[in-house]
């Protein structure tokens, strides 16, 4: 892994295939473990299809960025703004709703990149902050996001099949 050369590209419908492969494949790597098989596949099959995927591609408020290396997606990120946000639809704000890299890569500071697009993208449009939710038993990833700055400011419900969840609502200030 020490000859990685990561390039972060605009996902667009032509790449629909490899998002598809790629979300399914970090979400079930990043969850799997945690979760029942059948709440899994209830979330993979409501939540993380071509279609689905296709129709968050097709909105105006939101963008995908892929990370790969010669080529090959290794990971992504998925912001929204405006009516596209899950939660807050505040206009001035950006959601950072997805960011993931395949296991593999992960501690090679490639979250980190894709983070910095995200934050690139709010300076850029002078969003005074950034926001998102994560799985309060995701330690590994609330850890990542308290060192780059976010507290916590509230939480809300998230279903994975039957399983209802909580998601601590997270946001970074930037103004």
């Amino acid at each position: 892994m020490n000859n990685i050369s990561i390039r972060l590209t605009q996902v667009t419908l032509t790449n629909l295939k490899a998002l598809h492969q790629i979300s399914r494949k970090t979400f079930i790597d990043s969850f799997a473990h945690l979760n029942t098989k059948e709440n899994m596949e209830a979330y993979l099959t409501d939540h993380l299809t071509e279609q689905k995927l296709s129709e968050e591609l097709d909105h105006s408020g939101s963008e995908f960025y892929f990370a790969e290396n010669n080529g090959e997606p290794i990971g992504y990120i998925k912001i929204n703004t405006g009516a596209a946000q899950t939660e807050l639809q505040d206009e001035d704000s950006l959601e950072i709703e997805r960011i993931y890299v395949i296991k593999e890569y992960q501690g090679q500071k490639i979250g980190q990149l894709l983070f910095n697009k995200a934050l690139e993208l709010a300076k850029k449009a002078n969003r005074p902050y950034i926001w998102l939710g994560v799985w309060d038993k995701n330690e590994k990833a609330i850890q990542f996001y308290q060192k780059m700055g976010f507290i916590a400011f509230d939480s809300h419900p998230f279903k994975l099949g039957d399983d209802m969840q909580t998601d601590i609502m997270m946001k970074l200030e930037l103004i």
